[in-house]
């Protein structure tokens, strides 16, 4: 079945709000080891509700979402062809983005396929619905390097603040509030990590909705007038945590940062 010939809703997709024992048992799973994204996918699915499909719905209907859906382009693809954006300059969003991906050993078809280790294509609802929540997951890293969230603990933590005000999943605003709560029953410290995660909540809610924007467009912007643009505003508290994590003794390995994430750690 081609994209277009999809409905907008599948008769098998299930709208089935929260299951919190479904959410606690993926959470353990994911404190017990971080860098196990499956269990990230498990938790939003048993907390997608009837808002986050509201909003999917009205994109695909709209102007916008049905110029995406003709296009048919698929977007990890387009993203990880970094051939293709060799002629952009520096401080374009595309040579961030490759610069982001290539620092951190990622590629964008590497989160799909640790999408699917929770669930093959073929097993899911072959509907436009999911075309949208693909298309959110395919967003994730460039939401990084427009937001400048780092891929450590709170970093990550605090960008699911932002994404939750773009998306609505209450899933992704329980795992950043656990998320907190972990990093600081592990580290005791004082800075003020719920307040981080707050701060990318009101960041996401003034910010433009970034997973419906047209990402090949973008990736030619340049970076500076691009976050202007969308409303994108710096993560202040996040970094000041930063700080203060790192003057009580976390280096930059135990945050999980690279250097080019802590211009603090650069200078040390």
């Amino acid at each position: 079945m081609s994209l277009l010939d999809r409905p907008l809703v599948a008769p098998d997709r299930i709208v089935s709000g929260f299951r919190p024992l479904k959410v606690l048992h993926h959470y353990r799973k994911l404190v017990a080891d971080k860098e196990d994204t499956e269990q990230v996918f498990h938790i939003i699915e048993a907390t997608k509700g009837k808002t986050s499909h509201r909003q999917a719905w009205d994109f695909i209907q709209s102007e916008e979402g049905q110029r995406f859906l003709r296009d048919g382009i698929s977007i990890p693809a387009m993203l990880d062809d970094h051939a293709r954006w060799a002629d952009l300059p520096e401080n374009s969003v595309g040579k961030h983005y490759i610069r982001f991906m290539q620092r951190e050993g990622l590629s964008a078809q590497g989160l799909v396929d640790e999408s699917h280790k929770w669930a093959p294509p073929e097993q899911l609802p072959q509907d436009l619905t999911q075309w949208y929540f693909d298309r959110l997951r395919d967003t994730h890293d460039l939401f990084h390097v427009l937001t400048t969230y780092g891929r450590d603990a709170l970093g990550e933590t605090s960008l699911l603040g932002f994404s939750y005000s773009q998306n609505h999943n209450n899933g992704i605003l329980f795992i950043a509030y656990a998320g907190a709560h972990q990093i600081k029953k592990v580290t005791g410290t004082k800075a003020p990590l719920f307040a981080s995660v707050r701060e990318g909540q009101r960041n996401g809610k003034a910010a433009a909705k970034l997973a419906h924007l047209d990402v090949e467009a973008l990736m030619r912007e340049d970076i500076d007038e691009a976050r202007s643009r969308l409303g994108i505003k710096p993560p202040v508290i996040y970094r000041e945590c930063l700080d203060i994590l790192h003057s009580e003794g976390y280096s930059t390995e135990e945050l999980g940062l690279s250097a080019e994430d802590n211009p603090k750690a650069q200078a040390a």
